[in-house]
């Protein structure tokens, strides 16, 4: 913060009748969404202090979004740490059910997610939005896209990364599954061909393993779907990963089949039908950090 700044915004702020700081526009927008959306921070702070005990921290703009939510989809760091001081609700949503979290994985924004840690406020991190997943599918989701979308953009694929490490050290299950498909995190990573994330959340995992890596999505495990992945260049590394910490290839889905079955065709198939019959014992190979 700026003294002369928030000096000058205190004094524009306290000249203006209350109606014309409460009033949305034709969006939705009061001014304090409009200054949090632009990371004016002295400005916030100067509304914060006139506007809390009148409602405004909360108010709702066209797309549900807080001046909070709407801070941390600007990627706005300090205005986020502000109106959470201000008593702002972290646990406000949009409406698509998106509550802060949400958003920032989403998006990637690790200096968000920290904020929100360092605050220490109450936050269920398991809580889902209207698509039935947590902040941390969504963050898996992100870094799915932007592997397939921004691979010259490595900083930003690493931002996603981060975020998913920051979730985790908040206390992120990797064991939720999703609503609509009961996904967990391994099974969105793999049905992606995602081996940075198959590899991170199996060298992540220490507790409960064979559990984490035979969880079944409509009973379908993440072996079953790396056997799906045809004409995917990460599949065999993939298929040996999941071998080498524990997964069960004799597992059977709701089909009746077991990975083996669901392997291509083909001289790669044969080879990777071989490593499926000798299991963990399969080419042990050294994970990568």
């Amino acid at each position: 913060l700026v003294p002369s700044l928030l000096h000058e915004a205190r004094r524009i702020i306290q000249n203006m009748d209350p109606s014309e700081l409460l009033n949305p526009d034709e969006d939705g927008d009061t001014l304090l969404h409009i200054y949090a959306a632009k990371g004016m921070r002295e400005s916030v702070w100067a509304m914060a202090e006139r506007t809390a005990s009148l409602g405004g921290l909360n108010s709702k703009e066209h797309n549900g979004k807080t001046p909070l939510l709407v801070a941390v989809t600007a990627n706005q760091a300090p205005v986020v740490w502000d109106l959470i001081c201000f008593g702002a609700d972290v646990r406000a949503t949009d409406f698509k059910g998106q509550n802060p979290l949400h958003l920032a994985a989403k998006y990637g924004y690790t200096e968000i997610l920290q904020v929100i840690k360092a605050s220490k406020c109450k936050i269920n991190l398991e809580t889902r939005n209207f698509e039935g997943l947590t902040a941390l599918h969504c963050a898996v989701k992100g870094h799915n896209e932007l592997l397939k979308t921004h691979r010259n953009s490595m900083a930003q694929v690493q931002d996603t990364l981060d975020c998913i490490s920051v979730l985790l050290h908040m206390g992120s299950s990797v064991f939720t599954q999703d609503i609509k498909n009961n996904n967990s995190v391994l099974h969105l990573a793999v049905q992606e061909a995602n081996l940075v994330l198959v590899r991170y959340f199996l060298q992540y995992i220490t507790d409960r393993l064979p559990e984490f890596i035979n969880m079944k999505a409509h009973g379908n495990t993440a072996l079953h779907m790396a056997a799906g992945l045809h004409h995917q260049e990460n599949q065999e590394e993939i298929i040996r990963l999941l071998l080498f910490y524990g997964a069960d290839p004799s597992v059977r889905n709701l089909e009746n089949d077991q990975p083996a079955h669901l392997l291509p065709q083909g001289e790669a198939g044969a080879r990777m039908k071989l490593l499926l019959k000798r299991g963990r014992n399969a080419n042990p190979i050294t994970p990568r950090v």
